[in-house]
């Protein structure tokens, strides 16, 4: 396997040299990769939000073992090799999808004779998988919609986020293709992922879309606009909670008082068994400067801001999780996702 064919756009691409690595943080005014050749950059990458999504972190960082081993291949790159992973994995802390991918390259590693070949097909084979995996939720969960007229989603879980088409786009994406008439994105504050990405890239495949103010979801259902709300996710627990964007949780509270209807789409990646349910997910916490202006951020200022990037979600306000593997309807009276692992 030497490349990975994209269908719509393209957030991070494997030269054979390097990661080059599309920089969401100047969408959609700009559109600039940046090109890297070592672990240190691309987990900076990754720590700085020019990469985002936790399909695409957890490919990055595949990507940023490969550049590590092109780089220590001697006698201790083992050793070197492993720091970098430390390094990549300490990048940022919630989406579980990050450590999969490194535990799924140190896997490959283990017993390679010539490290860089078995690293690179390692790699590409976690971003075609995703790419794959994709693709096939896009028509799981349009499956689900049924003759849904109207959704909404939040934050950006498209091809932006992921290998290619996307978790929760992807859905919108096959939906579209079967009739959807109406999307809504909501702006995600404060770094509008919904706004500066999601709107953006359905335009880029053609998809008209409304952009409201996160505020405005309420109304929106209340006025019954909307059908479902779709979103993807960081983190799944065994049970079904469901760490994802902040403001998920208040969408999810706002669909069940208005009986819209939850869809939660990620890759089997996101799964992480090893947690009976949400409360032991790490919530990220950023620096207060993304929400506060620069006269409050002076040594006595009197205002403070409280920044966690990631909210948990119930299982028992999620109508369907979809992965690759298949559907939970109801999780919380489903054994949460469980049912997949097997």
């Amino acid at each position: 396997m030497s490349e990975i064919k994209q269908l719509s756009v393209q957030a991070l691409e494997w030269t054979g040299k390097s990661l080059r690595v599309l920089d969401q943080r100047l969408l959609p005014e700009q559109i600039r990769y940046h090109e890297y050749h070592d672990a240190e950059t691309v987990a900076e990458a990754i720590r700085s939000m020019q990469v985002r999504g936790a399909p695409a972190i957890g490919i990055a960082a595949a990507y940023g073992v490969v550049l590590s081993v092109k780089r220590h291949y001697r006698a201790d790159w083992r050793e070197r090799v492993e720091r970098d992973i430390q390094l990549l994995a300490e990048s940022r802390p919630t989406a579980v999808n990050l450590f999969w991918a490194l535990d799924k390259m140190r896997a490959a590693l283990a017993a390679a004779e010539d490290p860089l070949v078995v690293a690179t097909e390692a790699a590409l084979r976690i971003h075609q998988d995703d790419l794959e995996a994709n693709l096939r939720m896009g028509e799981l969960g349009a499956d689900v919609l049924g003759e849904a007229r109207a959704v909404m989603t939040h934050c950006n879980a498209g091809s932006l986020a992921t290998g290619g088409y996307g978790t929760a786009l992807g859905v919108i994406r096959s939906a579209w293709r079967r009739g959807l008439k109406t999307v809504y994105a909501g702006e995600t504050r404060p770094w509008l992922q919904g706004a500066r990405l999601t709107v953006w890239e359905l335009a880029q495949d053609g998809i008209p879309s409304t952009l409201i103010a996160d505020s405005a979801a309420a109304w929106l259902m209340k006025n019954g606009a909307l059908d479902w709300i779709i979103v993807g996710a960081d983190r799944i627990a065994a049970n079904g909670d469901v760490a994802n964007k902040i403001g998920t949780y208040s969408l999810a509270v706002l669909a069940k008082q208005h009986d819209v209807k939850m869809m939660v789409v990620a890759p089997m990646s996101t799964i992480d068994f090893s947690l009976a349910n949400g409360n032991g997910i790490e919530i990220e916490q950023r620096h207060p400067a993304e929400l506060l202006p620069d006269c409050y951020l002076q040594k006595g200022s009197l205002v403070q801001a409280w920044n966690p990037v990631f909210d948990v979600t119930p299982a028992q306000l999620i109508t369907a999780i979809v992965t690759e593997r298949g559907v939970v309807l109801n999780p919380a009276e489903h054994g949460g996702v469980r049912s997949l692992k097997t």
